[in-house]
C-alpha cells in the first residue's frame, strides 16, 4: 500500500494505541494461569496477534469479543503443542515463548519473517547449548526441546531485554528458586520492569538483589484475573510530534504513572525544539526513527546507544538516513552513533520507503505533513498502530491510500 499524505496542520484529539509492549506481557500471564482471565483493550495489531496464536498452539484456549480476550491458562507443565509457532515478525512473540516452550520439554519448532528468523538469538542457543537441551535453527526454523530446569542463568544486557523477560515468565512455575545474572551494561531496564508489573498483577513476584541480579522464587502460580492493557507511549510518540510543527493535538489514554521507558519522549521533544542536543537512547531504541525526523526538521541532533538498531525490523538508523536525505538532511551513521545535520530541509525528492518497518513509516508519515510526499510500503503500521492512518485523518489531515 502506498500513501499520500499533503502538507497541512493537525488539530484534534485521538485516543493512542493500547500498549503492545504490555500486551504481549499480560496475554502470556494470562495463558500461565489455572483459570480464566480476561486482558480487556486489545489492539488490532500484527504483533499482537501473532502472540494470541502462538498460545493456542501452544494449546492454550483463547477468544476474543472486540478488545477483550478470554484466556483459559493452564500450568506450563500441562500445555500439549499442537502446531508450529508462527511468530511473523514478532521478536517479542519468538523471544518471550522459546523459555515457555522449552520448560513443556516437548519439541517445539518455532517460524516467522525472513528478517525475524536473522534476529540474534545467540543468548538462547548458549542457554540451551550450556544445559544440553536441543536449539536448532537453520535460519526459517527455529526448533527446541528441553525440559528447562530452574538455576543461575547469566544473561549480557546488551542485546536485548527480552531475553530476560521470557526467562522471567517461566522460572517462578519451576520448583526451585532461580537467579538471573545479567553482564552489564543493562538497556531497556523499563521493559524488565513492564515484565515484573505485569506479573505482579496475576500474583508472581521477582526481586532485584543487587543492580543486576534478579532472583526468582520458585513453586509461584499464576493467579487468573481481569487487567486493562494501559495506552503505548511509543505510539503516542508519533501523533503527539504533529504539535512541534504548529498543530494542536491532544493524545489521550495515557497512564501519567506509567514506567513504560518510551514516556521519555516528551522530555527529548523539548530538547529537540531547543537547541542541538546529545541524547542517548539505549533504554528507549524504539523512539529511534521519530527522534530522527523530529531532529531532521528541526535542530538536528546527536544520539549515542544506537547499536541495536540494526537488529529491528530493518535497519532503522541507515534505513532512516536513507529516507532523510531525500528531505535534503545529512545524516552519518557510526556504530553506535547516529547524527543528524541540519539542513535545508524540503519536500522529498522522490517517494519515499517504509522499509518494512511501522516505525519508519509512521516518522516519514510526520515529516510528510510539513511538505507533502507519499510512502511505499505504509501498510506496515498495521504492525503496531492499525489506525494510524485514520488517526491522521481524524485530525483534519489529507491522506489517501492506495495499492501501488
Amino acid at each position: 500500500m502506498t500513501v499520500k499524505i499533503k502538507k497541512g496542520i493537525a488539530k484534534g484529539s485521538i485516543v493512542c494505541p493500547p500498549s503492545k509492549s504490555m500486551a504481549h506481557r499480560m496475554l502470556i500471564c494470562s495463558a500461565l494461569c489455572e483459570g480464566e482471565s480476561i486482558v480487556n483493550g486489545i489492539s488490532d495489531c500484527v504483533d499482537v496477534w501473532a502472540t494470541l496464536d502462538c498460545l493456542k498452539a501452544l494449546g492454550v484456549n483463547a477468544s476474543v469479543d472486540g478488545s477483550s480476550v478470554m484466556i483459559m491458562g493452564k500450568n506450563v507443565k500441562h500445555m500439549i503443542p499442537n502446531d508450529v509457532l508462527f511468530c511473523r515478525e514478532s521478536g517479542s512473540t519468538l523471544r518471550f515463548l522459546i523459555p515457555i516452550a522449552l520448560a513443556i520439554g516437548k519439541t517445539v519448532m518455532f517460524k516467522g519473517s525472513k528478517t525475524l528468523m536473522q534476529r540474534p538469538m545467540d543468548v538462547y542457543a548458549n542457554l540451551c547449548k550450556e544445559r544440553k537441551l536441543d536449539f536448532i535453527a537453520d535460519g526459517q526454523t527455529i526448533t527446541i526441546k528441553g525440559p528447562l530446569k530452574s538455576g543461575d542463568f547469566t544473561v549480557v544486557g546488551n542485546v536485548s531485554s527480552q531475553f530476560i523477560s521470557g526467562l522471567l515468565f517461566v522460572l517462578p512455575t519451576m520448583c526451585k528458586d532461580s537467579r538471573i545474572k545479567i553482564i552489564p551494561p543493562v538497556e531497556s531496564r523499563s521493559y524488565i520492569e513492564m515484565t515484573r508489573q505485569a506479573q505482579s498483577h496475576f500474583g508472581v513476584q521477582s526481586y532485584w538483589e543487587d543492580e543486576h541480579t534478579l532472583y526468582i522464587p520458585g513453586n509461584q502460580k499464576y493467579k487468573p484475573s481481569t487487567v486493562f492493557v494501559e495506552g503505548d507511549y511509543s505510539g503516542a510518540a508519533f501523533p503527539d510530534a504533529l504539535n512541534l510543527f504548529g498543530s494542536s493535538v491532544a493524545v489521550e489514554g495515557l497512564n501519567p504513572d506509567s514506567i513504560q521507558g518510551d514516556a521519555v519522549y516528551k522530555k527529548y521533544f523539548k530538547m529537540l525544539e531547543s537547541g542541538v542536543p546529545t541524547i542517548h537512547i539505549g533504554n528507549c531504541p524504539d523512539l529511534g526513527p521519530v527522534l530522527f525526523a523530529v531532529a531532521a526538521a528541526k535542530n538536528g541532533g546527536v544520539f549515542n546507544g544506537t547499536a541495536r538498531l540494526k537488529i529491528k525490523e530493518s535497519d532503522r538508523a541507515s534505513a532512516m538516513a536513507e529516507e532523510l536525505r531525500k528531505f535534503g538532511t545529512s545524516v552519518t551513521v557510526y556504530d553506535d552513533k547516529v547524527v543528524v545535520y541540519p539542513a535545508d530541509f524540503h519536500a522529498p525528492i522522490e517517494s519515499l520507503d517504509g522499509h518494512n518497518d511501522h516505525r519508519i513509516a509512521m516518522s516519514l508519515s510526520i515529516l510528510c505533513t510539513l511538505t507533502g510526499g507519499e510512502i511505499i510500503g505504509a501498510e506496515c503500521v498495521d504492525k503496531s498502530y492499525p489506525a494510524f492512518y485514520e488517526d491522521l485523518r481524524k485530525l483534519g489531515l489529507e491522506v489517501a491510500e492506495y495499492d501501488a
